[in-house]
């Protein structure tokens, strides 16, 4: 079985788990020994995720740090708010800030805690729209805050 088709298998394993909320926990364990599918190894190729929703299996496991999925939550949040507050006021020009903000906090939480590369290298549209999916998932409680 080639390495690519060993990480789609863990993939589709991530999958079937999400609705019962032991992702995170469940993707450490699922092949400790072979981290082949975090982002600081490269990963499978971006071909590899045709859907969001296969995707989103792959961030979750790059977030297992509750830290760092703190930060995370923080910057969404902060993003949110300012962009509210931006068009309220009428100060566009703090429009700028929302990807400071927003990646700011992420990446402290993958370069400190996670010790792994942002997803948003390689698969930036997947991986801002994770960031809003997992914020939801947090504050309707199916992750751990």
């Amino acid at each position: 079985m080639s390495k690519l088709n060993r990480s789609l298998g863990r993939q589709s394993q991530l999958i079937a788990l999400t609705p019962v909320g032991g992702l995170i926990d469940t993707a450490r364990s699922a092949d400790e020994g072979n981290n082949s599918m975090t982002a600081t190894s490269g990963g499978p190729n971006p071909q590899a995720f045709a859907r969001f929703r296969d995707f989103y299996p792959f961030y979750l496991s790059e977030h297992r740090d509750r830290r760092s999925r703190r930060l995370h939550v923080l910057g969404t949040g902060l993003v949110i708010c300012t962009l509210i507050a931006a068009i309220a006021t009428r100060r566009y020009l703090w429009l700028w800030m929302l990807p400071v903000v927003g990646y700011g906090f992420a990446w402290v939480g993958h370069f400190f805690f996670e010790k792994n590369r942002p997803a948003t290298f390689q698969h930036p549209f997947y991986s801002l729209a994770g960031d809003f999916v997992m914020f939801k998932d947090v504050l309707t409680g199916r992750i751990k805050w």
